[in-house]
């Protein structure tokens, strides 16, 4: 699975990582799979890439701060009748090493050699830290 790419989306609303886990846990029961999704306007090009292994990484406050496996793309039809796109997501929800990221609009892609690591089993524990003093940390190579 060497041959993927990544997507790179905002968390609109979200505050931090546990709001978009509770958001998505609400959410995810209006599906009869139970997945998480999310819907876009935009049919990814290279949903092949995106499904052989890529994931979506969240963009919480400016930064990113996690991410979900994409598992496949779905048509979805929404109450105007529009076709759209339904990224179905993984339920598993991996933090990253926080990524600064200003704002844009949609989703962009992201590469493997671009997407920020995940935070080891020892990093984790750590990850308690206020979201500010996490990211200043993180711009001078702490964390």
């Amino acid at each position: 699975m060497d041959n993927y790419v990544n997507l790179i989306k905002l968390s609109v609303g979200s505050e931090s990582v546990e709001a978009l886990m509770a958001w998505q846990n609400v959410y995810r029961r209006q599906f009869a799979d139970g997945q998480p999704r999310h819907i876009t306007r935009m049919w990814p090009k290279r949903e092949k890439e995106l499904v052989n292994g890529g994931s979506i990484y969240w963009v919480i406050k400016g930064e990113v701060q996690c991410r979900q496996k994409i598992l496949r793309l779905d048509a979805h039809t929404g109450e105007d009748g529009i076709r759209r796109c339904a990224i179905v997501l993984g339920n598993e929800i991996f933090r990253t090493t926080s990524a600064p990221r200003r704002p844009f609009q949609g989703w962009r892609y992201l590469t493997k050699e671009d997407a920020p690591l995940d935070l080891t089993a020892d990093k984790k524990a750590d990850s308690i830290l206020p979201a500010s003093l996490a990211k200043a940390l993180s711009d001078i190579g702490i964390l």
